[in-house]
């Protein structure tokens, strides 16, 4: 599972420098934005920040074609990065959980020693249908042995558990496709982000559910498959003189690992909820930003001072007031006739 996954990441990288390549190769030489008018150059800005650039069809595979168009810094920005965080996590969960095999050995020993069993052997596996796995312990009266079974079936926790990863795992590759290829599409009539906030609640609550029964059931696992506990089932433990112990306790640390990833799932899909719902618009009316205020114009001229703030020694002060309308300060107004006006006055 491990190669697997490992020549998935081989190939996305793969893609992802193919696309590199040919948009390097199909994109015109960028001009220098000090030699273009305001209109061109932010033309240019938003083709240069985009990252993407309209590649023609022509001489190229149709694979190549679809990879030039992709949209992947969409991997980049909380959406897709989180879709990619659940495709990845929801392969690990029911991955160690549908691959888990284990044993446990006990050892039976008998007065007459050539009637002991030292290795007695239990193997189970996924489903964990432990009702199914039986073993032949010796009953320490000749030859003869009995058959025993375990105790218990928990194969619909974990079934459900399963089933909640791999459609976890398809619906997290479908929607990555979507995001880097459609997502002109998905943003087109609101649709596409509703359905993904409904799928994605969806799955959230789903994740609580499976996460938390197959808790319970691998703790009902734990205690069916322990040796201290089988051994309670042999007749022959029961008998004075006969001696009965476990050898090798099964390894149950891929399982605890599977109940972790499936909490780990949960958290992912639940925190992503938050940035499906940004992409539906139903918050943005209520994130609108307030209206500017609107302040007075600045005056066109120092000249129209008068217009937006009085003078505040234009008032009926008697102060000294001269008028320029006139040629010079008008002095008559000032001193009324108490200066001769000519020389022959005088006389």
């Amino acid at each position: 599972m491990e190669s697997l996954v490992h020549r998935a990441f081989i190939l996305i990288l793969i893609i992802s420098r193919q696309q590199q390549r040919v948009i390097a190769a199909s994109s015109p030489p960028t001009p220098p934005l000090s030699l273009l008018s305001s209109r061109q150059a932010a033309r240019w800005s938003s083709r240069i920040s985009s990252g993407c650039v309209r590649v023609a069809g022509r001489g190229r595979p149709p694979g190549v074609h679809l990879v030039a168009q992709g949209q992947f810094r969409m991997l980049k920005v909380p959406l897709g990065f989180i879709k990619a965080l659940q495709w990845f996590f929801a392969i690990f969960a029911f991955s160690t959980c549908g691959s888990y095999s284990g044993m446990f050995r006990m050892a039976v020993e008998c007065k007459n020693r050539t009637e002991s069993d030292l290795s007695i052997e239990v193997e189970f596996e996924y489903p964990f249908r432990l009702h199914q796995v039986y073993f032949d312990a010796p009953t320490c009266k000749g030859q003869d042995t009995e058959r025993l079974f375990l105790v218990g079936d928990y194969s619909s926790s974990a079934e459900f558990f399963v089933t909640i990863g791999v459609f976890a795992f398809l619906y997290s590759t479908a929607a990555l496709g979507i995001y880097v290829f459609f997502y002109d599409k998905y943003k087109e009539n609101n649709k596409g982000p509703l359905i993904d906030l409904g799928v994605t609640a969806v799955f959230s609550f789903m994740w609580l559910v499976s996460s938390a029964a197959w808790a319970k059931g691998l703790s009902d696992v734990k205690t069916a498959t322990d040796p201290d506990q089988v051994i309670t089932l042999i007749s022959a433990c029961e008998t004075d003189g006969n001696n009965c112990r476990e050898v090798h306790d099964p390894v149950m640390s891929g399982l605890n690992t599977s109940v972790a990833f499936g909490f780990i799932n949960l958290i992912l899909w639940v925190g992503n909820l938050w940035f499906v719902f940004k992409e539906t618009g139903i918050i943005a009316p209520f994130m609108r930003a307030p209206p500017p205020q609107e302040k007075p114009a600045a005056p066109d001229a120092y000249g129209q001072q008068g217009a937006y703030e009085q003078d505040p020694y234009a008032g009926n002060q008697g102060g000294y007031q001269p008028e320029y309308s006139q040629q010079g300060y008008n002095q008559e107004a000032e001193f009324g006739q108490a200066a001769p006006t000519s020389f022959s006055n005088q006389m």
